[in-house]
């Protein structure tokens, strides 16, 4: 398989529009089938009160934003929710929880009794939890857990710019265990926060340059929030996600490329030629963790538009094998970095989170 140096990279999302969806239509019919698109559900199995400063992220608890706080939903919720999710044409499941980090103890345990449990029920399982060990991804994988969700966000230039609490070398080494465990890889990232091409090839550089390459690479445009220190950026146009979505798919021919987050600004027709530059899954249901999304009636009115099918409603297994006990050892507590640079977007949205906290209280 083809390596692309960062230049390439750059040379491929410039070339023109026409030329650049060709190309990445006729590698996606070569590796892929473009009639059939994967659709997963996203359940937000624990909202809000997150301790990490990401400028794009409503559920960072120094910012103040309108979004529904939740501590973890029961079992019997979420198992309701992913049967619903079946039912509708979801062949994935995807949880997850604003956590900076995966800690041990009670939650931790009823989340891998929700992997088991949504397993069972025959649909392949995901979960976005923030950072985790080699032993806790090991644990995932023995509960049913099919892929781990870990975005590197933007370049490894740029990620300095939105988020101060955590580093990029953390995002790299989650994704080594995750690996390392029977688990497949999704990451990507997200446009519109204000960076270059050049970080978006960046972005996807470090993706290709992983090996084995991601099995699935959702790409995000961003939803402004209010609230968010990033509040004020102007939608993304159409054409980079196009973009962005056609380049990914020549970059890394055989991944899944997820058209995600930004769908509720995107037309059928929009979302038309991101199908046909090699996309090939959505999420469904009319929220994204926090954001809103296109509901189950639009989307399958738009796949018999597009006379496009969703992918069978089985889990794949495909690679995965039965962990030994002796595999999931103890560890020591790990120590994730905390860069503690300022970034000055993400100190005024703190700032006056603080003051409108402080006036609602008063009040």
């Amino acid at each position: 398989m083809s390596r692309y140096s960062k230049q390439e990279i750059i040379d491929i999302y410039n070339k023109p529009l026409m030329e650049l969806v060709y190309e990445a239509a006729r590698v996606h019919r070569e590796f892929h089938d473009p009639s059939k698109i994967q659709v997963s559900t996203l359940i937000s199995i624990k909202t809000g009160g997150c301790p990490e400063d990401c400028g794009y992220c409503p559920q960072a608890a120094r910012y103040h934003t309108q979004i529904d706080k939740n501590d973890l939903l029961p079992y019997e919720t979420v198992i309701n929710l992913a049967k619903r999710a079946k039912e509708n044409g979801s062949s994935r499941v995807c949880m997850g929880a604003a956590w900076r980090n995966v800690k041990e103890g009670e939650d931790f345990e009823s989340v891998l009794k929700m992997v088991s449990g949504i397993s069972e029920l025959n649909m392949e399982v995901c979960c976005t939890l923030g950072m985790v060990t080699q032993s806790q991804a090991t644990r995932l994988a023995e509960a049913g857990l099919h892929y781990y969700n870990h975005n590197l966000d933007t370049s490894e230039e740029y990620y300095k710019e939105v988020i101060s609490t955590r580093g990029y070398e953390d995002r790299l080494e989650t994704l080594d265990n995750v690996r390392k465990s029977a688990l497949k890889v999704c990451s990507g990232g997200i446009i519109g926060m204000g960076e270059k091409i050049e970080d978006r090839a960046g972005m996807l550089l470090s993706l290709s340059m992983l090996d084995p390459q991601p099995e699935s690479v959702p790409i995000n445009a961003l939803v402004p929030v209010e609230g968010t220190p990033l509040e004020e950026q102007n939608i993304v146009p159409v054409w980079d996600v196009v973009r962005m979505i056609a380049t990914t798919r020549i970059v890394m021919p055989k991944t899944t490329v997820r058209l995600s987050a930004g769908r509720t600004q995107m037309s059928t027709e929009a979302q038309a030629l991101c199908f046909m530059a090699g996309a090939s899954s959505i999420f469904a249901g009319e929220k994204l963790l926090t954001t809103p999304n296109p509901g189950e009636d639009k989307d399958a009115q738009m796949f018999e538009d597009l006379g496009l099918t969703p992918t069978e409603k089985q889990k794949d297994d495909t690679g995965k094998f039965k962990i030994r006990k002796s595999l999931v050892e103890a560890e020591e507590v790990k120590k994730w970095s905390r860069p503690g640079h300022t970034i000055e977007r993400n100190v005024e949205a703190t700032a006056k989170a603080k003051e409108i906290r402080k006036e609602l209280k008063e009040n």
